[in-house]
């Protein structure tokens, strides 16, 4: 992962993103969550990653460290943490009452939170979590990012965000995927200025991952 990260991050990272991504850990220690914003060096935004990324026992025995301070899985603590102040659009790849999530049984009324988030519990989201653990293959994969991006544009539609002369249908055909990746992009680049250009009136909440 280390590798992938210094391979496909620009060198100017830090720059990018302090101020503007916050990434969720868990200090060992003392088991609070914390948020990081600032970040001083490419070197420290995959110090702190790799921190956010870091489940005890299944990643390893000995966390990794950031500014000399043992983190893991920011979701440990907190997994849908809220930034204070901001509106927040809560999401999770589990069947739950995030704004932006998989469609879930309407007849399932058992749910649990776990650290922060509700999630139903299903044997929908008992897969998905097999999957998140054990990564299927690249089609599969392929198919869950689809599915992610269809919640999104439901969400930014219900919502009143999206306007619906940009809407189009995202199911993937084998032909003129390459058009289609090309046609994806553009309205991913239409969607976040329209977004960005709008205040969230509708819902309590702002994007943040752990």
């Amino acid at each position: 992962m280390r590798d992938g990260l210094y391979k496909n991050l620009p060198e100017n990272t830090h720059q990018l993103i302090s101020g503007k991504l916050l990434i969720s850990l868990t200090r060992v220690s003392d088991g609070k969550n914390v948020l990081v914003s600032n970040f001083k060096s490419k070197e420290e935004v995959v110090q702190a990653l790799l921190c956010s990324s870091f489940v005890p026992i299944y990643c390893g025995l000995i966390p990794p460290s950031f500014r000399g301070v043992r983190y893991v899985d920011g979701g440990i603590s907190d997994n849908l943490p809220q930034y204070d102040s901001k509106n927040t659009i809560t999401i999770s790849p589990f069947s739950g009452e995030c704004d932006i999530c998989p469609k879930g049984n309407s007849a399932n009324f058992h749910e649990m939170n776990v650290t922060n988030t509700s999630i139903q519990f299903s044997l929908g989201n008992m897969y998905r979590l097999t999957q998140a653990l054990f990564p299927p293959e690249p089609k599969v994969l392929g198919e869950l990012c689809e599915q992610g991006y269809s919640d999104a544009l439901r969400f930014l539609r219900e919502n009143g965000i999206l306007q619906d002369s940009i809407f189009i249908d995202m199911a993937l055909t084998r032909e003129g995927q390459e058009e289609h990746t090309e046609t994806q992009n553009l309205l991913i680049e239409k969607l976040l200025q329209q977004v960005s250009s709008k205040k969230m009136c509708k819902t309590k909440k702002c994007l943040l991952t752990s």
